[in-house]
């Protein structure tokens, strides 16, 4: 395969970053009670709750200084204390020149923030075929009463958070009003995987694949995502950030690393 240009890999980031960033709204949106702020070069994702991977902040913009890095951190955290409630910030680290980059996390250390997760952000232009077959699943959009509580079960169990938090954010009718579309996978009638996509301009996000812990390992996860892909658009770059566990199916899929997120949640 040829090496893409350093133009179109940075073409790519920008598709990806700008579909992440329309994906993480929906938390703003959900409850009912959130917000969603604009800020000098970041922006702010409040869910109304006292969740901190549900309360998130990212860049907009690439930053070239340790000290403009600062001064965002601080409009973030200002922002946060106001409504005294944890909050997390999802890094891309190709945003950041060398200098800042190397100084970013002692920049979240003296904010009272710590690194949790390492996410590898990757993208496919085409889909690799399965390597084995997959099972049969009935795969449904969220629509209804009973996806969207069958969405938040599996959230809960799949991605341990508690379940009153993923029935506050993912079983009100208005939380899937916008551009995050669920989808619900079932084997002879029980709610066994899950899977959300964002469509940004040229780019489909892939979101919360998972399966529920006693279905792992059976091809449940990838049997949804194929199925919610038959959708896609053509020509549409697929994005999407990577747990450690569904890194190796990503790569079986097709897909390649473009970036890193670094997530950092407050103490």
């Amino acid at each position: 395969m040829a090496r893409e240009s350093p133009d179109a890999l940075a073409l790519q980031l920008r598709k990806l970053d700008r579909n992440l960033r329309v994906a993480m709204r929906f938390f703003g949106q959900a409850t009912g009670t959130g917000d969603i702020r604009p800020l000098e070069r970041a922006e702010c994702v409040y869910s109304g709750l006292d969740y901190g991977v549900f309360n998130i902040a990212f860049l907009t913009q690439a930053v070239e200084s340790s000290r403009e890095l600062a001064a965002i951190l601080d409009q973030c955290r200002g922002y946060y204390l106001q409504r005294r409630v944890r909050w997390s910030f999802w890094l891309c680290e190709e945003l950041l020149p060398p200098a800042p980059r190397r100084a970013s996390r002692d920049l979240f250390a003296s904010i009272g923030m710590r690194p949790i997760s390492q996410a590898p952000a990757m993208v496919a232009a085409e889909l690799m075929p399965p390597v084995r077959p997959l099972p049969e699943i009935d795969c449904r959009p969220v629509r209804d009463a009973a996806t969207r509580s069958a969405f938040a079960s599996l959230t809960s169990a799949c991605f341990d958070i508690p379940l009153t938090v993923a029935r506050a954010v993912y079983e009100s009718e208005a939380a899937w009003a916008g551009d995050y579309r669920g989808f619900v996978g079932f084997v002879r009638g029980y709610p066994v995987a899950m899977a959300a996509l964002v469509r940004t301009e040229g780019a489909l996000g892939i979101y919360s694949l998972g399966a529920s812990p006693e279905n792992r390992r059976r091809g449940y996860g990838e049997a949804l995502l194929r199925a919610t892909l038959a959708e896609r658009a053509p020509g549409e770059l697929l994005v999407l950030e990577s747990t450690e566990a569904g890194y190796p199916l990503y790569r079986r899929m097709g897909f390649h690393d473009i970036a890193k997120f670094t997530v950092y949640l407050v103490k």
